[in-house]
């Protein structure tokens, strides 16, 4: 069974960064499957995918903002480099040795519940905006920041 589940209520009706949101809770299961193996090295594997997919889906929603002209992109950015120190405490602790993945899944799966329908709510009219109402260089742009982030 899964620990997360994709729920409607976590939608927010711009499809770019909901799939994004949806490949998160993908990898906090395959990290969940990893934990329940007892291999360290397998668990470390999908921890460092998810963490590095989580520090680029920040990035691509920061530049989404940032596009759409935000208002309160400072302080979203803000939440995200709190979050990241967290991580970064994490890794260091794991490349001690330790055994974070419980923890690290607990924190995740709270955080990433409360910040997308928190935080995250609050930006969709803004980006909603500027994609609905995307001429040929808006989307060149899309398309080109999303090659960036995500190859």
């Amino acid at each position: 069974m899964a620990l997360m589940s994709w729920t409607q209520d976590l939608e927010s009706g711009i499809k770019v960064i909901d799939d994004q949101h949806k490949r998160i809770i993908d990898f906090i299961n395959e990290l969940d499957d990893a934990c329940r193996t007892g291999n360290a090295d397998e668990t470390n594997h999908v921890m460092e995918g998810l963490l590095n997919y989580t520090v680029t889906h920040f990035e691509f929603e920061e530049s989404l903002q940032e596009k759409a002209g935000y208002p309160f992109l400072k302080a979203h950015q803000r939440i995200h480099e709190l979050f990241m120190k967290k991580v970064a405490a994490f890794r260091e602790r794991a490349g001690k040795g330790e055994n974070v993945a419980p923890e690290l899944l607990t924190l995740l799966k709270g955080w990433l519940m409360s910040h997308i329908k928190g935080e995250d709510r609050d930006y969709v009219e803004s980006v909603s905006a500027l994609l609905d109402n995307a001429d040929h260089e808006t989307s060149g742009w899309l398309n080109s920041t999303l090659k960036k982030f995500f190859g």
